[in-house]
């Protein structure tokens, strides 16, 4: 089966506030599997739900070097960031070919529930903290381009539009 398709920008799924998850159920770890599916099959390191225009606050990360240490989160909040910042490419496969640099905290603690229902609070670093940040951005509604300047948002999706458009006319 193929993995669930990612919803364009800009759908309104991606700019609105995603709603909590009540409660860890089959539902919800079927979800997480689609999920990940849809995430390696990217490839990727990280991906929200409403990526696939789920409005949870789900998300899936696994920025292992071998691909093998999924990590599930519902409701992930930040508690704490570090100082130092990381400049790291980030992109969307809802905005696909545009990338950006992004400069996030070098480690984030996060508060979750994991995928038995538990309340879990994990230190992410590196490559791990910018994919649970950027996550939890789309949680709220926001995008990696956000991030930027005024200008080199406006130059960047004014880049995807001419893309769509090229797109179109085919």
């Amino acid at each position: 089966m193929a993995p669930r398709p990612f919803v364009p920008y800009p759908n309104a799924c991606l700019t609105a506030p995603a709603a909590p998850v009540d409660m860890i159920d089959s539902d919800i770890r079927a979800l997480w599997d689609d999920m990940l599916a849809a995430m390696y099959a990217m490839p990727g390191v990280g991906l929200a739900a409403p990526q696939l225009g789920v409005g949870l606050r789900l998300a899936v990360l696994d920025c292992s070097d071998s691909r093998d240490q999924p990590v599930r989160l519902a409701n992930p909040v930040i508690a704490a960031l570090g100082d130092e910042m990381r400049t790291g490419t980030e992109g969307s496969p809802n905005l696909p070919g545009l990338w950006a640099e992004v400069a996030r905290p070098a480690w984030a603690e996060v508060n979750f529930l994991d995928e038995t229902g538990a309340e879990t609070t994990r230190r992410f670093e590196g490559l791990w903290s910018a994919s649970v940040q950027h996550q939890i951005d789309h949680h709220n509604g926001l995008l990696f381009f956000d991030r930027l300047s005024p200008l080199k948002r406006r130059r960047l999706l004014e880049k995807h539009r001419k893309a769509r458009l090229k797109a179109k006319r085919g």
